[in-house]
Formats: structure tokens, sequence, C-alpha cells
């Protein structure tokens, strides 16, 4: 699993596909709210953001305009590492995943493997995979290999054989665990998932609902990075809702801390993963 690193990457996933505003007001869907979350979150100590966006009506979309100009909003308004889902919601077609990548990300998601995801399917075969990873080379943007179960980590490994390293050449995942159908949220997942990684990737852990916080103190332990956000969690403790995804950030930081590494700075995030600088362009 390799030695501690002395920083903690965090990552906030601040919207997700899946709650509805009226269930979590606090939900950042539209794209004022989105920014104003961002800012919040890095001076909370996040640096990369892992971004779903919503229609006029709260809806998850994958409208290639919206996303375009959710990305610029972001490099406006902060310095974070923007990472769009190519996940979306389960019914979005691959077609309309793999157009995500036209907006230009810092970094794009990329799952590798189907998963049950509670009474869904969350369905990413073996060629698509394939073409969505080509396409990430192709763009230079860098993905981010969501995994979640320990049969993703093989597709994983398979994937580099076969098709070479990512943009930027250094690899980096994410474990999602606590997923109805996926990994349990526990240590001893975390520790296995985390073993078969590629040598010298980093990683950061995802607990989802109960298991955010076993799954954090476990990835930290490990040299595993952070990922926290109301896409994961809308109860900061039992009978107690989140505020907003500030909140779930700073929770992150102060744990981090405790462990001796501080909040990676998002200079240091885009050192790591290897990003292309895309700030200063401007567009056609």
């Amino acid at each position: 699993m390799g030695g501690v690193p002395q920083e903690t990457l965090i990552t906030v996933a601040p919207t997700g596909a899946e709650t509805a505003k009226s269930d979590a007001p606090a939900l950042p869907v539209t794209l004022d709210e989105l920014v104003g979350t961002a800012k919040a979150c890095q001076a909370a100590g996040a640096g990369l953001i892992h971004v779903h966006i919503r229609d006029a009506d709260a809806r998850p979309t994958l409208d290639l305009q919206r996303l375009t100009d959710t990305v610029a909003a972001l490099r406006e308004g902060t310095d974070l590492v923007v990472q769009l889902s190519t996940g979306g919601a389960v019914t979005d077609p691959y077609e309309a995943r793999l157009g995500v990548l036209d907006a230009e990300p810092d970094s794009c998601s990329l799952t590798c493997g189907t998963v049950n995801f509670g009474s869904d399917v969350f369905l990413n075969p073996w060629d698509f995979m394939v073409e969505l990873y080509r396409k990430t080379q192709a763009l230079e943007i860098v993905p981010e290999f969501e995994l979640f179960d320990l049969g993703h980590v093989i597709a994983l490994n398979r994937l580099l054989d076969k098709e070479g390293a990512p943009y930027g050449g250094h690899v980096h995942c994410d474990l999602v665990l606590g997923v109805p159908g996926g990994a349990p949220g526990t240590t001893e997942a975390v520790v296995a998932m985390a073993r078969e990684l590629p040598p010298g990737a980093s990683w950061s852990a995802t607990g989802v609902g109960r298991s955010t916080m076993p799954v954090a103190l476990a990835a930290l332990s490990a040299g595993g990075h952070l990922r926290v956000g109301m896409e994961d969690t809308l109860t900061y403790a039992p009978g107690r809702p989140v505020r907003d995804n500030a909140e779930l950030v700073e929770r992150a930081a102060t744990l981090s801390r405790l462990a001796l590494r501080e909040p990676m700075t998002t200079d240091g995030a885009r050192s790591l993963l290897h990003v292309k600088d895309r700030r200063n362009e401007v567009a056609a």
C-alpha cells in the first residue's frame, strides 16, 4: 500500500445525482450554489471538487453547455481541481457520459466495473471503460478511477496493462465503500482494496452513509486521502443532519491534522495528480 503521505488531499463531492433538493435544502443544485459551496470548501481545506450538475428543475443532467459553464465558473471562482463525473445518474446513456469530457475538466471519474446500486445497476462494461479511458488520454484529462469493489481494482490493473498509463503518468483512485451492492465500509475492505492497487498509485476513500467515519479513519491510517460531501452522506452524526458541505470538509481537515497530515493545497493537488493547467486558457 506504500507509505503514509505527509499531506491529505481532501475531495468534496457536494451534490451527486440521487438526492432531491427538497430532501436536503443545503444541497447545491444551481450554478451559484455550487460555486459558493466550492469557495467555502476550498477555504475549509478541499483541494478537488467532484461535480455532478442539475438542470433548471434540479434534476440530474449531463448537458454539455451546462457542464462547460460549470467548469468555467469553478475555475473563475476557485483554484480547486475540477473533476466532472462521467457516471451521471444510473440511467444516463454511454454517449452522454463520454460527452462529459468535451467540457474539458481537469479530471474526470472513471468507474472500473458494473455494480449494483441499491435497486439500480450502475453499468460500466469493459468496452465502455476502454473507450472512456482512451478519450481521457486523447484529451489530456486525468482520470480518477472509481472502485466500488475488489473486482474493480483487478479491472483497473488490467486496463492499465492493456492501455498504458493515464495522461500525466500518475494513477489516482477513489475507493467507494458502503454502497448497497458494493464493498462494505469497513477497515478490512479498505485494506484489501488498497493492497491490490498498482504500485505508486495514490488513493482516496469514500464512506457512504454511516460508514463515513470508519472509512475516513481507516484511510488516514493506511496512507489514503479523503473524499467527503453531501453526495455521499446527509448525516453528520446519528440524528443530526449535515449543515452543509463545508462542515464535512472541516471535519475531514480536523481528522487529517489529528493524523499529523495537513490538508493538501490546491497547488499540491495539481502536483499530485499531474493535471494539465487549463486555468489561463481562453475559449475560442
